[in-house]
């Protein structure tokens, strides 16, 4: 037997040493010529294969369904069943190890992620990563650095300051904290006073606005580098029994790492931003607080957090920000008499990584805005442009005054979207209605998401004209299945949000105005069709879990554009993919493919011209 057996690939490296044994003591290595049937429909299979070299097709009567190639396997679920029911063709010169039956049935036995990674459907194989990633997610975060979290700025004053000025700084400044800095000293020393020892200035009894910082400063500081592990300031805190440590290298003072957002940065990294933001005094501390989201983004994917809650956490702070920077820029009266609202993917809540701006304002009826509006709204998406998300190339964005109006002028947009078969006026229709309120009164866009619910009514036509989107970009899922392991491929870049995200969005997007569905998100609104009939268990489910496939793989690569200082493009190389996540992208690729099925049908797609 080998010894060159790859347990770093899926499901193999979850097994131990004995069951690695087991694996080498029961394989051997088969031989297929190109266009040799490795597997027939009805068979009863032997082996598992895993494939050295070479790529193997699978087949549902001519129709191709998968491809597999190098460390990837099948077929696990003929295995389990006693009768394989498609059939597997070497697509070109083969080489593969064979896993005795008998030997694969001990492993399911004795390691139950194994079995549920090898013969599990989508949702089970999710599951399954997600258990596998949790335990690992905590031990990650505490390998971060010192300055991968919040350093809160360091307050430093003369040792002879008194105690109500202090007390004034930190009203100021919102901190509990203050560095001290002793000159007089021999030689000069630096402490600190904290909230806690205003109880020792309180009982001391002299008038506080006599009474010395210095006096009651401890001058023992506990620190930390930049450069140190948080898990090591952990325990240092924990050692030292403190609350608070110095950040500072070669004599220079960084900040202060508080525990409390050491904690919240173990736990929730968008407390620590958000903290920023609530702080941000103008539009650059603003920046200064987004610049930390694809960090938290970035710390969060490799900790192995669902891409799920990031997508969540990302929505919260991206809205909070946006509020913030608007409130700073527009009067009171102007947020007061509108809606500022954002659209597409940042609606839906399944943003993750910096997109294009889409967002709109509606105003309330009989308001007059400000004379300088127009020049208020490029300066908020100037702002936003700053702090990395970009101009919208079709300038969907309140700087350009098609997406500017009041209530009765965008219902009237809107009544023009639905009723002219128009695909740019169609695929305006679906950018707004992933609308979601950021701030001013969200009752005005709520009348307006009315109209278009009210005016969508019973209308078949249009109903279809608006689902037919979903070829918007061309290539479908099936082709995608098709060529993922093509000989002689030049381009092995997939678009997912093309190819996998936006189908299925704009699917389920399509059914909910079907069923006057109001919910924004896809999950939300996939949760609502099922309430409704309109989708069965079982196909929601596949909906879910490959959704949250395309975003995780979207997002991997999105992260590894950034770190090589490329511009992110979404596009997804399946040459690099491991083997677990081409055999995730190819049965979410089957899900769209089986959805679009059924979404034709629904809509009678094919009867249009």
């Amino acid at each position: 037997m080998p010894n060159a057996f790859n347990f770093s690939a899926s499901p193999f490296d979850c097994l131990n040493p004995d069951e690695q044994r087991l694996v080498r003591n029961s394989v051997d290595v088969a031989y297929f010529r190109a266009g040799t049937p490795i597997l027939e429909v009805g068979s009863a299979p032997t082996h598992l294969f895993v494939i050295i070299k070479g790529y193997v097709t699978q087949l549902d009567g001519e129709e191709v369904i998968g491809s597999y190639g190098p460390d990837d396997c099948f077929d696990g679920r003929g295995l389990v069943a006693g009768r394989v029911s498609h059939r597997f063709v070497a697509s070109e010169e083969v080489v593969a190890y064979q896993l005795a039956h008998q030997a694969v049935n001990e492993l399911i036995a004795s390691n139950a992620t194994f079995g549920a990674l090898l013969f599990s459907d989508l949702s089970n194989k999710l599951s399954t990563l997600a258990q596998r990633q949790g335990s690992h997610e905590l031990h990650s975060l505490t390998m971060a650095r010192v300055d991968e979290a919040f350093v809160r700025p360091a307050p430093t004053v003369e040792a002879d300051t008194d105690i109500v000025t202090v007390v004034r700084r930190f009203q100021a400044e919102k901190t509990s904290n203050v560095l001290v800095r002793d000159s007089r000293s021999d030689p000069p020393r630096l402490g600190i006073f904290t909230a806690t020892a205003l109880q020792r200035a309180v009982l001391d009894g002299r008038p506080l606005d006599q009474l010395a910082v210095g006096e009651l400063a401890s001058y023992q500081l506990v620190t930390v580098r930049p450069g140190d592990l948080l898990g090591d300031a952990m325990a240092l805190m924990l050692r030292s029994r403190v609350h608070r440590v110095v950040v500072a290298e070669g004599g220079e003072v960084r900040g202060i790492l508080e525990a409390l957002d050491l904690f919240s940065f173990l736990g929730n990294h968008s407390h620590l931003i958000t903290v920023q933001i609530e702080q941000a005094r103008d539009l650059a501390g603003l920046e200064q607080a987004a610049a930390q989201i694809n960090r938290m983004i970035g710390l969060l994917s490799r900790g192995g957090t669902r891409v799920g809650l990031i997508a969540r956490l990302v929505q919260q702070l991206n809205l909070r920000l946006f509020e913030r920077a608007w409130d700073m820029l527009a009067p009171p009266e102007l947020v007061a008499n509108s809606c500022l609202f954002v659209m597409g993917s940042e609606g839906r809540g399944e943003q993750l990584l910096k997109t294009d701006q889409d967002n709109a304002l509606v105003l309330r009826d009989g308001y007059v805005p400000p004379a300088d509006l127009q020049a208020l709204c490029e300066r908020f998406s100037a702002a936003l442009s700053r702090f990395g998300y970009p101009e919208c190339p079709g300038h969907i964005m309140l700087s350009n005054p098609d997406w500017r109006g009041s209530v009765s002028e965008f219902s009237q947009r809107a009544r023009d979207w639905l009723l002219v078969p128009d695909g740019d006026k169609l695929m305006k229709l679906a950018i707004f209605m992933d609308a979601h309120a950021v701030c001013g009164d969200a009752h005005l866009l709520t009348r307006v998401q009315e109209q278009v619910q009210a005016l969508s009514l019973d209308n078949e036509a249009m109903l279809s004209r608006f689902a037919s989107a979903l070829d918007a970009f061309g290539e479908s899922s099936n082709g995608w299945l098709h060529r993922l392991f093509s000989l002689g491929e030049d381009d092995r870049q997939l678009n997912l949000k093309k190819e996998g995200i936006f189908p299925l969005v704009h699917g389920v997007r399509s059914l909910a105005l079907a069923h006057r569905i109001t919910e924004t998100s896809t999950s939300g609104r996939i949760t609502a069709l099922v309430a409704t009939g309109a989708l069965s268990a079982d196909t929601a489910t596949e909906l879910t879990d490959s959704l949250q496939v395309f975003m995780g793989l979207k997002l991997k690569a999105g992260l590894a554009e950034i770190d090589l200082k490329r511009p992110v493009t979404g596009a997804v190389d399946f040459a690099q993919l491991s083997a677990l996540d081409r055999d995730l992208l190819k049965d979410s690729l089957s899900v769209v493919k089986r959805f679009k099925v059924q979404l034709r049908h629904r809509f009678r797609l094919d009867a249009l011209s």
